[in-house]
This record gives structure tokens, C-alpha cells and sequence, in this order.
């Protein structure tokens, strides 16, 4: 393999990947859950708790329209493997809408001065391209199942390489070759 370029692209069910399903459950369920949690133990009342668990599912109902209607229910990523490191990004026409929903996040947040909301649409908007170097990379984990392969560096960088059937074989191998200085992840 060497050093050679290998790039594709990937259009990803949102709502059957398991790997993109925990991290909206721990982005929205988290803290939702513990706002639940301290309003039941500190008010002694469980219809509050009641109360936001309700609006928590409401907010996952709404979550999956505006997904399935701005994105048809789908992640379209595309993935660039090199000597240096591995690049995961948003394909250009949802990285435009991106653009806009991130832009008119900050702006709201902004304007009805809530700098959390802001903050938000910021975050979102930098995690558009994500770049780990090999030498950086500290856990690798294989699915071949799924046709994923999680790529961990630090506490807060990771990648899911989200595979075609075809590339897997290829991409699998491309990563154990440049990650020989881990012990291999869970296959």
C-alpha cells in the first residue's frame, strides 16, 4: 500500500448506525437525563422529572424529522487515507446546508442571548473536516459487521471510517498497517 492516497465517498444511514445513534443518544439523552435526575432528587416531585423526560422525547421525535427532512435521514461523509493521518469530512452539498443550520444556530443564540446555543453551532461547524495523524492515533477498533473502523485520538478526537463492502478489506488493512504501534482493537 505505501504511501498511496485512497479516498471514497459514503452516503450513511443516520438512523442504522449504531456508532452515529450513541453519540446522538449521549449528545441529547445525557444531559436531559441528569437535568431529570436533579429536578426528581432535589424537588422530591417525579412529575418533574416526568416533565422534562417527556420534552427530552419530544426533542428526539423533532430531532428525526428535521434530520429526515434537511438530510433524508443520511450522513454523507467523505474519507481520505494517506501517510500522514486520516481525514474524515462532510461531502460538500450537506456541508453547505451544514453551514447555513450552523450559522443560523450561532446567530440565535446570539441574538436571544444564550451563548451556550452559540457555542453550539460554533462546535458543529468546526467539526465539519477532522484530521488525526497516524503517529496520534491511540485505539483503533474494527467492525467488520458494520463495515466500520473507529479511529480514537485523545479524549476528544475520533473518526468512524464508515466503508463500502467492497473497500472494507482495503481500508482495514491500511489502518493495522499504519497503527502497528497499538495493540489491536476488539474485530
Amino acid at each position: 500500500m505505501g504511501d498511496a492516497i485512497v479516498c471514497w465517498k459514503i452516503s450513511v444511514p443516520i438512523f442504522q448506525k449504531a456508532v452515529i445513534l450513541k453519540q446522538l443518544g449521549i449528545a441529547v439523552g445525557v444531559p436531559f437525563g441528569l437535568l431529570a435526575a436533579i429536578l426528581w432528587l432535589t424537588t422530591g416531585e417525579i412529575v418533574y422529572a416526568l416533565s422534562i423526560l417527556g420534552i427530552l422525547a419530544v426533542l428526539l421525535f423533532l430531532t428525526w424529522l428535521f434530520l429526515l427532512a434537511l438530510y433524508r435521514g443520511r450522513y454523507d461523509a467523505e474519507f481520505v487515507l494517506d501517510g500522514k493521518g486520516v481525514v474524515c469530512r462532510t461531502q460538500e452539498r450537506q456541508a453547505k446546508k451544514n453551514r447555513i443550520v450552523n450559522t443560523l444556530t450561532v446567530l440565535l443564540g446570539l441574538f436571544s442571548g444564550k451563548p451556550a446555543v452559540a457555542g453550539a453551532g460554533m462546535l458543529a461547524q468546526s467539526r465539519q473536516e477532522v484530521f488525526i495523524r497516524w503517529s496520534r492515533v491511540t485505539r483503533v477498533k474494527y467492525k467488520p459487521r458494520s463495515r466500520t473502523i473507529l479511529i480514537r485520538s485523545g479524549l476528544m478526537d475520533n473518526i468512524a471510517l464508515f466503508c463500502t463492502a467492497e473497500n472494507y478489506p482495503q481500508i482495514e488493512q491500511r489502518v493495522m498497517e499504519r497503527t502497528r504501534h497499538l495493540q489491536r482493537g476488539s474485530r
